[in-house]
């Protein structure tokens, strides 16, 4: 055998090493989210269900409990779904404008403004609660849907902002300079030719905000009230109710319920996510 068929041999041996130490987890979850709870004492964890059922993600949808509540995670995932949806367009909406003004229209100070909002980029989500709860409660939003909706789309805007922004950088200010003198105005330029432009960089920023915003455990818990808690609460409420039988089976249909819309984006537009990283998004 060669050298270059050994080298060849161990990458792939390194690789599958690898992936089977990062899907294991994922095999046991969906494995034993179809089984019953006497196949999970009887059996291994690597063991596949004798007689698979999906009556444990039935129970963790509508009937597990989560707490003194024992309606499932349904309440939950609408109200993640009720949050994320407006959250992920406004910030991302925002972020488009604000890198549009911050690359094409430049005016005295934007380079110190850019640098202030990357701030909000690496600072610890712990820093603002306090201000943030103050800020809800003086608008009157703390504890609703709408307070959690405000709060992803302040957090997310700094992130936005720096996407949409170092991608713009690499279009030709001839573009601008061409429409200004056919009379365009900055709408007009936004709308017709910069945003038609955009689509990579829109894919990066709705995908990474769907992802985060989704995936929060520290907003949901602090900001939310009894009846506006995110999906994200409601699996970890269900993972910590006590009883005196611990449905392990029921706790991973759960636990994959509350992973499947990121799971689904990652899997269908993962490769567009790859190529508007590649188109600019993280271009200085």
């Amino acid at each position: 055998m060669s050298r270059h068929a050994v080298q060849r041999a161990l990458l792939w041996a390194a690789l599958l090493l690898f992936a089977a130490w990062f899907l294991t987890p994922l095999y046991v979850m969906v494995t034993t989210s179809l089984k019953d709870m006497d196949q999970v004492r009887a059996g291994s964890l690597l063991s596949l269900p004798t007689s698979p059922s999906l009556e444990s993600w039935a129970r963790a949808w509508s009937s597990a409990c989560t707490g003194t509540d024992c309606g499932g995670l349904k309440p939950f995932f609408m109200n993640s779904v009720l949050m994320v949806v407006p959250a992920v367009l406004v910030s991302t909406a925002i972020g488009s404008i604000n890198g549009y003004v911050l690359s094409k229209w430049r005016f005295r100070g934007s380079e110190t403004m850019f640098a202030l909002m990357l701030f909000g980029v690496f600072m610890p989500m712990q820093v603002v609660l306090l201000s943030m709860s103050q800020v809800l409660g003086w608008l009157g939003i703390a504890s609703s849907i709408w307070g959690l909706i405000l709060v992803h789309v302040v957090a997310g805007i700094p992130s936005t902002t720096l996407f949409f922004r170092n991608y713009y950088v690499g279009l030709p200010d001839e573009l601008i300079k061409a429409a200004m003198l056919d009379g365009a105005g900055f709408w007009k330029i936004f709308t017709r030719i910069i945003l038609p432009l955009s689509t990579p960089i829109l894919v990066v920023t709705l995908i990474w905000q769907f992802t985060n915003i989704w995936n929060d455990f520290l907003y949901g818990v602090v900001f939310s009230g009894a009846d506006s808690k995110p999906v994200t609460v409601g699996l970890n409420n269900l993972a910590n109710t006590s009883s005196s039988v611990k449905e392990y089976n029921v706790d991973m249909a759960a636990a994959l319920i509350a992973a499947l819309p990121t799971l689904f984006v990652y899997v269908v537009a993962g490769k567009y996510f790859v190529r508007g990283l590649t188109a600019g998004a993280v271009k200085g």
